[in-house]
C-alpha cells in the first residue's frame, strides 16, 4: 500500500451539508464526499484488493467504489482532512489479517489437576452405588 499514490487517486466532491445551520448551511458547500475506485487503484496490489473486497464489501458500491462523507465541521478543509483519516482507518481495518492460532499443549500441572478432579468425581460416584456384599 503506497499512501502517496492512494492520496492522488482519491476524488473529492464538495456539496451542501444538510441539517440545521440557517443561512450559512444554505450557501456554503462544506460537506466533503470522498470516492475511491478500488478496482482501478494502482496503489494497492491484487492481494490487498481481494482483502478489501472480502473485508469491507458492505462499504463498496456495485462498481467496487468506496464512498465516504464528512460534514462534522463548518470548514471544508477540516472535513476533507477528517474524511482522509477515516479512509486510511478503514483501509487499515480492511487490510488486517489475523494471526493464525498455534495449538498449544496443556501444561503438566493442568493435566495433573484434571486427573485429580476426575478421580474425585469417580470416587464420589462410587460412593453413591449400592453396597456389594
Amino acid at each position: 500500500m503506497n499512501k502517496e499514490i492512494l492520496i492522488k487517486e482519491l476524488q473529492f466532491k464538495a456539496i451542501r451539508s444538510s441539517g440545521a445551520g440557517g443561512q450559512h448551511v444554505n450557501k456554503v458547500s462544506s460537506k466533503v464526499v470522498l470516492s475511491f475506485d478500488v478496482a482501478k487503484s494502482e496503489g494497492l496490489n491484487s492481494r490487498e484488493k481481494t482483502l478489501l473486497y472480502k473485508n469491507i464489501s458492505s462499504r463498496l458500491t456495485n462498481e467496487k467504489e468506496l464512498q465516504l462523507a464528512c460534514d462534522d465541521s463548518r470548514s471544508q478543509v477540516q472535513n476533507k482532512n477528517k474524511v482522509i483519516d477515516r479512509f486510511f482507518d478503514l483501509l487499515k481495518v480492511g487490510l488486517f489479517v489475523p494471526k493464525k492460532r498455534l495449538a498449544s499443549k496443556p501444561s503438566k500441572a493442568s493435566i495433573k489437576r484434571m486427573k485429580d478432579k476426575k478421580k474425585k468425581r469417580g470416587d464420589l460416584k462410587k460412593l453413591r452405588q449400592k453396597p456389594n456384599y
